[in-house]
């Protein structure tokens, strides 16, 4: 018996039930998370108790799903969902069941969960309903299917990929009976949408330990979520920068960067074009060059095929195709970076040349440290000058300009293309010579150029 502290919406839920003659308790990953003394995200309530007595109940009610046992219960700060004890049919299509079977029954509520962390309930009182050995695996630090792995995977193959997500979420290891039934089941993940694949994906990614993309490689899903990647791994870079084959540094590059979406997904996708660029010369030493742009195509493709929205690909794309490019540590170098890096998209702020300076100290970090010294140095170089940039407002684009392009057609300078054109001779100049992005200064250049 524990002393939880339920949220005065969850506990009146409860209570209702109970009240009104019904089962009811909190289950799924609220406990798991109760359990591992970590804030749950959102909060589930199971019963006995059929839809119909739900919103008979609960009249400020939303219908999530009443054909499979879910109601929302409305709160003025939220929705708690309420969802009768059921039982999955059979799963046609390793997505979804093909019918539900509603039960008086917890214990038949909690077989049909997918991990045993996830398959525990606690009751108003604190009672902890553990029948397939929840607490221990926490206390093991262990992912274990409930019941027979490979049947729950067949039913829902996402699955697969959830268990390697809590994995990284939790820092946990997959038990090994679970991890082989992933590796056996593995084809089955081709039935899965693109955008539930992308969701657990990104949770991997943002996780405190996103090395468990190399478990996605292992097991086989590799070879169906991003078959580039997985020839990273086969991949060698005999060079002194590097001690590891391009797959091995991917992940490290991951690892090392901020968890932001973004950058973690530009990490993991920088050096895919490494595979076909490789190249050994008479001494045996590899070269990838081109791989920068040869990446970039394969980025567009992943994040097309992944259903990624445009925003975060505008943001992604720039970052694998400048990823490897050499800057000198002067404003000049770093304002005409930054002006490619905005070029790429109108979305964009200039603080995307940070993300770029974190993916390259990222990538740095995955090389041979006995040469990355000098190239972190540089990068940190680079980051106090932008800040120098941005205190001085220096202008990074032509809408920095103290002119525009309305002024040159009034002075009768330019017009149609030639605007264009000579905005950016004069943005040429400013970036040379700060002090020259004054109205009056700028207009006796025009007028010159």
């Amino acid at each position: 018996m524990k002393n939880f502290n339920l949220p005065k919406n969850v506990a009146y839920i409860l209570e209702t039930l109970e009240s009104n003659g019904f089962e009811g308790y909190i289950v799924g990953g609220c406990v798991r998370d109760l359990l591992l003394e970590r804030a749950p995200n959102d909060w589930d309530v199971t019963t006995n108790a059929l839809p119909s007595d739900l919103m008979k109940m609960f009249p400020k009610h939303v219908d999530i799903g009443a054909n499979h046992g879910t109601v929302g219960v409305i709160f003025d700060d939220g929705i708690v969902e309420v969802t009768t004890y059921r039982i999955d049919g059979d799963y046609s299509d390793n997505r979804r069941p093909d019918s539900v079977t509603f039960t008086p029954n917890l214990a038949d509520d909690l077989a049909r969960r997918d991990f045993t962390v996830n398959a525990m309930a606690v009751g108003k009182s604190g009672e902890i309903i553990d029948l397939f050995g929840g607490v221990a695996d926490l206390e093991r630090g262990i992912i274990r299917c409930v019941g027979e792995a490979n049947q729950r995977f067949r039913e829902d193959a996402l699955r697969m990929l959830r268990a390697v997500r809590f994995a990284a979420q939790l820092k946990f290891k997959i038990e090994p009976e679970t991890y082989n039934a992933i590796r056996l089941n593995a084809d089955l993940i081709r039935n899965i949408s693109a955008e539930r694949i992308r969701i657990e994906l990104d949770k991997i990614l943002l996780s405190n330990n996103p090395q468990q993309l190399r478990t996605i490689v292992d097991t086989g899903l590799g070879e169906f979520i991003f078959p580039e990647f997985t020839a990273c791994f086969k991949t060698e870079q005999n060079t002194k920068y590097h001690i590891h084959n391009v797959g091995e540094h991917t992940i490290q590059a991951v690892a090392n960067t901020p968890p932001r979406l973004a950058i973690r997904l530009a990490a993991l996708l920088h050096d895919w074009g490494k595979v076909a660029a490789r190249t050994t010369d008479e001494n045996g030493v590899d070269h990838f060059y081109g791989h920068g742009e040869i990446s970039v195509e394969l980025a567009r493709e992943f994040l097309n095929r992944l259903k990624y929205g445009s925003e975060i690909r505008d943001s992604i794309l720039p970052l694998v195709k400048y990823h490897d490019t050499q800057i000198q540590p002067t404003k000049k170098a770093a304002k005409r970076l930054i002006g490619k890096l905005l070029r790429s998209s109108p979305n964009l702020s200039d603080e995307i040349f940070l993300d770029l300076l974190d993916l390259k100290i990222a990538d740095t970090l995955a090389q041979n440290p006995e040469y990355s010294g000098e190239r972190r140095q540089l990068a940190n170089e680079l980051r106090e000058i932008y800040a120098e940039i941005k205190r001085n407002s220096e202008a990074l684009t032509v809408a920095d300009l103290a002119i525009n392009g309305r002024d040159l057609m009034k002075l009768g300078i330019a017009e149609g293309r030639e605007i264009g054109e000579n905005l950016r001779r004069l943005l040429d100049l400013v970036i040379e010579n700060p002090e020259l992005n004054e109205r009056s200064k700028l207009i006796e250049l025009a007028k010159k150029t």
